[in-house]
């Protein structure tokens, strides 16, 4: 039987979509995520040590971060998913082979490593693939669905990782974690790629300087590369600090991993959701990021279990409006530099995260983690405000 084009463009949007969904899962399914700490620790590391290996693995990633896109604009993107989880599952197998702090700063440097080659190469490769199959309107949907996957294993591997580490130890811990690496990489196989990499001959370089001359030239796109880190950093920090938030609001111990689940069910809805809001443009981004704002700091401060629940709905909110923001830039690049562009994105976001961490402990440590959750808020409102401001000036000025 031979397929008419529409047919044709609908199956290999399908197996793109399938593929990436696959990809999203596996890549966060590991079950050493929610108890690499305890690890670290059983091998006699002080916290001091650990407190390195986590400032290692962020250098790492800033420092690779834009190198690694511009590569992937001028080499195959395909390959780059396939070579990053195969590090990081290197990294693992480190760790639990040879437990010991030089075999864990390797292990977070192939982690960071690995991570960096993947930043930028998946969403440039998707939105590539659908634009040329004329689906790009889709985007911010299929993006949100994807990121919701990453967040559904993420909650699968928390309620994993205990049982297998009471039945295994570290090991089966491990060994799972290493084996789903090869699955995500295998997976990343049946990405389809079309694009010929013209910046092979010139080097990533060069690839390099269009990314960033096209943001210089292009009001807009300078414009989408901040809204990025301004939507999708604090609210990411923040996310490390949830346990100790739901600990302050009166919570047991044994309790806090439900409601973690809770807040993480809560940016899930997010990106589900996230296609629905591309259509209400600058103006519904800025009510989104504002609702967010004001249910986060109306949440922490209440130091109640109703008041997580309005956390909950501040995450899905941000998570909503980091794949809008996302999309809105990947709408906005050239097809050239577009893994350098989205890397750059990324490293701003790395960044302002440093810079939450830091203020975020300053808080904190003098006014409870509720008041530091609600400072948190403050950038979300003067973002709101901008974005508003921006809609009011008209379509032409919108970032």
């Amino acid at each position: 039987m031979t397929l008419t084009p529409t047919r044709a463009v609908d199956v290999r949007v399908r197996r793109l979509t399938t593929t990436l969904y696959g990809y999203s899962f596996l890549e966060e399914f590991v079950l050493l995520y929610p108890v690499y700490a305890l690890l670290f620790s059983d091998a006699g590391l002080s916290v001091w040590q650990i407190s390195s290996l986590f400032a290692l693995w962020s250098v790492t990633a800033v420092v690779l971060e834009v190198p690694s896109g511009a590569w992937a604009d001028a080499v195959s993107r395909r390959l780059l998913l396939v070579v990053g989880p195969l590090l990081t599952g290197a990294g693992f197998a480190l760790w639990v082979l040879v437990p010991s702090y030089a075999a864990f700063a390797a292990g977070f440097v192939l982690w960071g490593t690995g991570g960096a080659l993947s930043s930028g190469a998946l969403e440039a490769l998707v939105y590539d693939e659908m634009e040329r199959g004329g689906v790009s309107d889709r985007y911010a949907r299929v993006l949100g669905r994807a990121r919701a996957a990453g967040l559904v294993a993420v909650m699968a591997a928390m309620g994993l990782a205990g049982p297998v580490l009471a039945w295994g130890g570290h090991a089966a811990v491990g060994a799972a974690s290493v084996l789903v690496c090869l699955l995500t990489s295998v997976t990343a196989l049946r990405f389809p790629e079309h694009r010929v990499a013209g910046g092979v001959r010139e080097g990533w370089t060069a690839a390099l300087r269009g990314g960033l001359r096209e943001a210089r030239r292009d009001r807009s796109v300078r414009g989408a590369l901040l809204l990025v880190p301004a939507v999708a950093a604090v609210w990411g920090a923040l996310d490390e600090y949830t346990p100790l938030l739901v600990r302050e609001a009166g919570v047991g111990d044994a309790v806090v991993p439900g409601v973690l689940l809770v807040i993480w069910g809560g940016a899930t809805a997010g990106s589900l959701l996230a296609g629905e809001g591309e259509r209400f443009g600058t103006g519904g981004l800025a009510v989104l990021v504002g609702g967010g704002g004001v249910a986060l700091a109306v949440g922490a401060l209440a130091a109640t279990v109703v008041g997580l629940l309005l956390v909950a709905v501040a995450f899905g909110a941000f998570q909503a409006a980091t794949v809008l923001a996302e999309a809105r830039l990947q709408h906005r690049i050239e097809a050239t530099g577009r893994a350098t562009l989205t890397s750059v994105a990324g490293l701003g976001t790395e960044l302002v995260t440093l810079t939450v961490f830091a203020g975020y402990a300053v808080v904190a440590s003098g006014h409870g983690h509720g008041a530091a959750f609600a400072v948190a808020a403050v950038p979300y409102a003067v973002l709101a405000v901008g974005l508003a401001v921006v809609r009011c000036r008209g379509a032409g000025a919108e970032v």
